[in-house]
């Protein structure tokens, strides 16, 4: 059985093979990695305006699409400025 059953109900982080970075909560997944995210958002990072929040709610993320997922501590994300931190966007998995 997949190690990611013990994520279910909790918030993960996950970051695509195309560079993006959704959190949200867990509700299942299948056999290809499909993933179903609850009240979750994407954060779009920029050098210039911190870490935007887009709100998309139920979200479902292509299991061929995922590169990363883990857990996402809350107690530390939650005492993050998303407006003060800068990033470069990750740019997309190249085969």
């Amino acid at each position: 059985m997949s190690g990611l059953e013990s994520y279910v109900n909790h918030t993960v982080s996950i970051i695509t093979a195309d560079g993006r970075n959704f959190v949200g909560t867990m509700k299942g997944f299948d056999q290809t990695i499909n993933i179903i995210l609850d009240e979750s958002h994407e954060r779009v990072y920029s050098m210039s305006t911190g870490i935007e929040q887009v709100v998309l709610g139920l979200h479902i993320i292509r299991g061929d699409n995922v590169a990363i997922i883990g857990l996402l501590d809350e107690s530390v994300d939650s005492k993050l400025d998303f407006s003060a931190i800068r990033g470069v966007p990750l740019e997309p998995v190249v085969h």
